[in-house]
């Protein structure tokens, strides 16, 4: 059931993914999944399969958030494409194969993965640690296994791999803006991999009347896709007016609270 208060909970949650997105570079899938959970089960959704159609949501509004960071990012010639080609096959291939297999797991299990992970990205974010550069690039081949790790991973918790991407670009010796732009660039196939992965190993679960397609919520995806392109600009500005390290532990602190709700949800 879609109700008046669900278009203003995705519109306020759009407005919130912009802003974070555009002040600390992320691509929203934390704030995303597990709020979208809750706002699923409050519509009705079976407890069975709402964690899956969160993360094939959040992964279809990684799509146009990447977008807007990628062009962004290209503009600053932020982008290293030698290494997005090498690592691209990658993301691609484990992105897409991990659909197939949180689409077998239980909302409990994923939603205790993805609890986990949040933690150590929480814990990542609030001390502000940065692997020691410390090697050149590595070769095609070891990009492109590390590229299909850092997909898998990214499937599984629906995030556009940056928390993953960027340390290990770092640990290549990358330069940071460098790094993140280039982690901007590796999310577009991660996002578009994932999304097509979730319609696909959802596609019983499509109901044109709730517009819904495979686990893609189109109502969900939408709204918030469509506010947090419209916010990320303004994120970007106030990069030059808040203090970005006290924000940023603020949203690690921010990122734990909802993912131990959300765990708390099943448990």
């Amino acid at each position: 059931m879609f109700g008046f208060e669900f278009l203003i909970a995705y519109v306020l949650l759009g407005i919130l993914v912009g802003i974070a997105a555009g002040l600390l570079g992320i691509g929203g899938g934390g704030i995303i999944v597990p709020v979208l959970t809750t706002l699923f089960l409050a519509q009705g959704i079976s407890s069975e399969n709402v964690v899956h159609i969160a993360l094939g949501t959040s992964m279809a509004t990684i799509v146009v958030t990447s977008i807007s960071s990628l062009r962004a990012h290209n503009k600053k010639k932020g982008v290293l494409w030698d290494v997005v080609k090498m690592m691209a096959p990658g993301v691609l291939i484990g992105t897409f194969l991990a659909t197939f297999l949180a689409s077998i797991l239980s909302s409990l299990f994923l939603a205790i993965f993805f609890s986990i992970f949040m933690a150590y990205v929480s814990i990542q974010m609030f001390l502000n640690k940065k692997p020691k550069p410390s090697r050149t690039l590595f070769a095609p081949a070891i990009q492109f296994f590390s590229a299909s790790v850092i997909g898998a991973i990214s499937a599984m918790v629906s995030i556009g791999g940056g928390s993953l991407s960027v340390p290990y670009l770092l640990w290549q010796n990358v330069e940071l803006k460098k790094a993140i732009g280039t982690s901007a660039a590796i999310g577009l196939p991660i996002a578009i991999s994932g999304t097509l992965g979730y319609m696909i190993n959802g596609w019983s679960h499509t109901n044109l009347d709730n517009l819904m397609l495979g686990y893609v919520s189109l109502p969900a995806f939408g709204i918030v896709a469509f506010f947090s392109f419209l916010t990320a600009p303004i994120g970007v500005k106030l990069v030059h007016i808040l203090p970005v390290e006290i924000v940023k532990k603020v949203f690690a602190c921010l990122l734990m609270i909802l993912s131990i709700k959300m765990l708390l949800t099943f448990i």
